[in-house]
This record gives structure tokens, sequence and C-alpha cells, in this order.
């Protein structure tokens, strides 16, 4: 069974996706089938909704020394959307205590300061025990949590992770846009 939702990005435009019903849909990958509130007004959104798309995961934070990485991850979203790509953001208060902000702030936060439009869910733990669902499969499947804020992880059209890079990589790294190039032209979007 098969709804549409509107998405609406951090700046309230409103974005059209298709969204499969999150629990047990058989064409939804098993890393995406989690369901998590989107950080403005935390209405649930299905990460099934970016089946088939390349995405970037990254937990992020406010008060980091790479706080600045959110305008490249911008960068990055605006120009492979269209290939179908996508930043996920997480938020996290576990490194640092550099996210202590609620997610009301935190929205505002990064529209206000880096205009992020990208999708950015509520504030959760990405590590150990407590982490969120999304995270302890990434975890399980790489091997790699992460060990700091802004660590990213590649996943492809098929919800296969393909990469991780660790917080000092750059988004804008040859290392990060080439493994995006990569992973869009492998299966790339037929119109």
């Amino acid at each position: 069974m098969t709804i549409a939702l509107l998405a609406l990005g951090l700046n309230g435009n409103v974005k059209a996706a298709n969204l499969s019903t999150p629990a047990g849909d058989k064409q939804c990958p098993a890393l995406l089938d989690h369901q998590f509130q989107r950080l403005q007004d935390e209405k649930p959104v299905s990460l099934c909704s970016f089946k088939g798309q390349v995405l970037l995961v990254v937990n992020t934070a406010s008060y980091c020394g790479f706080t600045g990485q959110y305008e490249e991850l911008e960068q990055l979203q605006r120009q492979y959307s269209a290939k179908g790509f996508n930043v996920l953001g997480f938020p996290s208060n576990e490194f640092g205590k550099q996210e202590p902000k609620s997610n009301k702030e935190i929205a505002e936060f990064c529209n206000n300061t880096f205009g992020v439009k990208f999708p950015m869910f509520a504030k959760s733990s990405v590590k150990g025990d407590q982490a969120n669902p999304l995270y302890k499969q990434l975890t399980k499947a790489t091997g790699e949590q992460p060990g700091w804020n802004f660590h990213k992880y590649l996943i492809d059209r098929n919800g296969k992770v393909v990469g991780t890079f660790k917080s000092g990589v750059s988004p804008q790294s040859p290392e990060i846009t080439q493994a995006i190039r990569r992973a869009l032209d492998a299966h790339p979007i037929t119109k």
C-alpha cells in the first residue's frame, strides 16, 4: 500500500514524496524501515519515503567545531537532490554536550544560520545501547559507530551502506563527492 506524504523542509517549502507503509513494507529496505519525528514540528516521517535514493546520514550538533559542515551538507543537497540524493540530519547531544537545544531551537538555528533545507529529525542518541534504531543498524552494518559529531554514512539506492566518513572529512571533499556520484551513477534515475 502506497500513500503520498507531503514533507515540509525546515523552510516550510512543501515537497512531495512517496511514502510506503512503514511497518513490514517488503519494498522498503530494512535499514530504512523506521519512523522518526521531523525536527521542526515532530511529525512522524517514515524513512521508507527515501527508498530508492542515495542518502548521506549525519549526526549533527550546533556547538561543535564541525558545525560549519551544515553549509557544505546543504550544498550537497542542492547539487545532487535532482538525481535522487538526500542528506538526513540527526542531532545528538552525546559528544561534548554540544547539542543542548530543543528541537525547535535546533531547527531555527540550522535554518537561520546555515539555510538548512535538507531533512532533519528530532534529537536522539546515535551510539551505544541508547542509539536510535537506524544508528544501531548502521553500527551493526559497518562495525563503526560515530566517534564524534558529523560522522557520515553513505547509503545506496538499495538501502546498503557503501561508505562511512569520520567527522573531519569535509562533505565537499573528493572522497565524499566521488562516493556520492558513484552511488548515483550505479543506478541512475530514469525518466
